[in-house]
């Protein structure tokens, strides 16, 4: 693998603001040429440092505004049980982004309903019931102040 360079990292910058940007435009931004632009976009995708483009949606105008995040503590963290548990919770539309953590509690899930009476119904019918939980605690949103998604 080629290491970055500044415009290598130049390149991942302009894409991550807006990936429907043109490669002519993206070629100005970073000071090349198109073609050139569109070796290295082609480069820094087979390597892996680029693995999709994607559309953010406003998940608040589409009714999703509650947020909150869940610790789940498992009763088994052998690889069988987190197999399970992984493969389970990626099931659940609910949850936004699930995340091992090494704490003392197992998982931490960004959860997005439309209120808490939804949430209250993914928690106790759907994330309870997952493989090996065996509790949770509940962290609700009340301004998201930064995010990356937006």
């Amino acid at each position: 693998m080629v290491e970055l360079d500044r415009i290598d990292h130049s390149i991942l910058r302009e894409l991550q603001k807006n990936s429907r940007i043109t490669v002519t435009e993206l070629a100005t931004r970073v000071g090349l040429s198109k073609t050139p632009c569109q070796v290295r976009m082609r480069r820094l995708e087979e390597q892996g440092y680029i693995t999709g483009y994607t559309t953010l949606v406003n998940q608040t105008k589409l009714g999703l505004s509650h947020v909150a995040f869940a610790q789940v503590t498992l009763n088994d963290t052998s690889s069988k049980a987190l197999a399970a548990f992984n493969e389970a919770v990626r099931q659940i539309s609910a949850v936004d982004q699930c995340h091992m953590m090494a704490a003392n509690f197992d998982y931490l899930l960004k959860i997005r309903t439309r209120n808490m009476a939804e949430y209250r119904q993914v928690l106790g019918e759907q994330i309870s019931s997952l493989p090996h939980v065996l509790q949770t605690s509940t962290f609700v949103v009340m301004e998201s102040v930064k995010d990356a998604g937006l």
